[in-house]
């Protein structure tokens, strides 16, 4: 093997990313599929770099089209940036509603938490913000927790 071909485990290891999840990026062709020296898979500098690429878009929370879309548009000079831009300003809308669902979500679970704390209701209070935030009614269930 030369300097520059690698296997899957180092691939793996310089990029951090599961060998599973590598298998699977070249299945569905986020990854290209590489060629093989005898029974192994043979990565070089460009495949840790697309990889390293893939996964950080994906722990910035877009999704695999997504993905597939940025690498579409990677090397397409300035026409391709606004389309990165337009891609972009779509998904930081996405963050901002989860930010504050996430949010909503944060104070629910402090109140719930605090009321929990003070006793004051003989039902579980979280489990009836939980029902309360569908717009449904714990009424009938019996949300007390043993003691």
């Amino acid at each position: 093997m030369t300097d520059q071909a690698i296997q899957i485990g180092e691939l793996s290891r310089r990029t951090g990313c599961n060998i599973e999840t590598i298998r699977y990026y070249e299945r569905i062709g986020l990854m290209p599929a590489p060629p093989r020296r005898g029974r192994y898979r043979s990565y070089g500098a460009d495949d840790v770099g697309r990889l390293g690429f893939v996964r950080r878009a994906r722990e910035l929370g877009f999704t695999l089209d997504e993905v597939r879309a940025l690498l579409g548009l990677a090397g397409g000079g300035q026409a391709s940036c606004a389309d990165v831009r337009t891609l972009a300003a779509s998904h930081l809308t996405d963050v901002r509603a989860r930010i504050a669902d996430l949010r909503r979500m944060e104070r629910v679970l402090a109140d719930s938490v605090r009321a929990c704390d003070a006793e004051q209701d003989p039902g579980c209070p979280l489990i009836q913000s939980l029902y309360a935030e569908r717009g449904r009614s714990a009424d009938s269930l019996d949300t007390r927790i043993p003691k």
